[in-house]
């Protein structure tokens, strides 16, 4: 097993093939075709896809009315033209009121694809490529700014966003899940929520059924506090299509009826105590239900095995959320 830089060192090698791939492959041809130029091109490597996330956009550069790009990063020009003029936004204003200047944004979607590195349930790469366009967003002055935010990114505005070429996939990160987790306990070694989620798969009767990356992947952030010390976000995402599936037990149901009730939940998406890890990470199952579990296996309904009781109770004990 690699340890947490041999890995960090051996996902900056892979980068390059990913970055060749994303620009070789039109996003029209939809992320199966992606997938599978990965696989000729890494073909140490399965990667699947996991997961599509979108409704987000990023700040992008400056174009004129005819298309003429100014520049790629809008934030960076108006910062320097500001400092050019010791602050003064309407100043700003003033000297490019003749000209019609338009931000652009990049909309987009990230999506995840993963592979399994070993046995462990945290023990897989995770790759996110991002689906990019360019958009022609708002007339920059035109809503006579106050301030940088209203100038860069104005809320309400009425301008109906145009595409700017083509969409494209873009590299965005890849790494070892299983290392970047080491990376926060190395930081604060007091486990956060998703390390005992981790460890609860592994102990539950999900792990015997199915792969913790074939249901989630990690939303992984890492910056700089004031101290300069790096602080490490890892949130867990549900692959499931759409919404969980519906928890239709009514509160201070036991036996039988709770059973049906989380068998049902667990069929829909697909793995064994399913119910458990959504009531950690959404509203779909309520916490009521992890008492009721433990106090109906006390009472001789065992329609949990005793891995599963075992790892509710352990919750109950310390209660955690992801």
């Amino acid at each position: 097993m690699k340890d947490t830089l041999a890995w960090s060192e051996y996902c900056k090698s892979l980068a390059p093939a990913v970055v060749e791939t994303c620009a070789q492959v039109p996003v029209s041809s939809g992320p199966g075709a992606l997938v599978k130029a990965l696989g000729q091109a890494l073909p140490d490597w399965k990667f699947r896809h996991a997961l599509s996330r979108g409704g987000w956009y990023r700040l992008g550069g400056i174009v004129d009315a005819t298309g003429q790009r100014i520049t790629d990063n809008l934030e960076s020009w108006v910062e320097t033209a500001l400092d050019e003029r010791d602050g003064d936004i309407a100043l700003l204003a003033e000297d490019f009121a003749g000209q019609k200047l338009f931000a652009t944004r990049l909309v987009g979607q990230t999506h995840y694809l993963v592979a399994a590195a070993g046995d462990g349930s945290d023990d897989f790469l995770q790759l996110e490529i991002e689906d990019l366009q360019e958009m022609r967003a708002h007339q920059l002055f035109a809503n006579e700014p106050g301030t940088i935010e209203e100038l860069v990114d104005p809320r309400g505005g009425n301008d109906a966003p145009q595409a700017i070429g083509l969409p494209y996939y873009a590299f965005r990160r890849i790494q070892h899940v299983g290392a970047f987790l080491r990376r926060m306990l190395a930081q604060k070694p007091e486990p956060a929520g998703i390390h005992r989620m981790v460890a609860d798969w592994s102990s539950s009767s999900a792990a015997h059924t199915s792969d913790f990356c074939n249901h989630w992947v990690i939303a992984t952030r890492e910056h700089l506090d004031r101290y300069h010390q790096p602080v490490f976000r890892a949130q867990p995402i549900a692959t499931l299509a759409g919404e969980p599936p519906e928890f239709a037990a009514a509160p201070g149901s036991t036996g039988l009826k709770l059973h049906d009730a989380l068998s049902h939940f667990d069929r829909g998406a697909g793995y064994p105590m399913a119910w458990y890890f959504h009531m950690l990470t959404s509203k779909a199952v309520p916490h009521w239900v992890a008492q009721t579990v433990v106090e109906d296996a006390l009472a001789g309904f065992a329609y949990l095995p005793q891995r599963d009781v075992d790892v509710v109770r352990g919750w109950l004990h310390r209660p955690y959320s992801v």
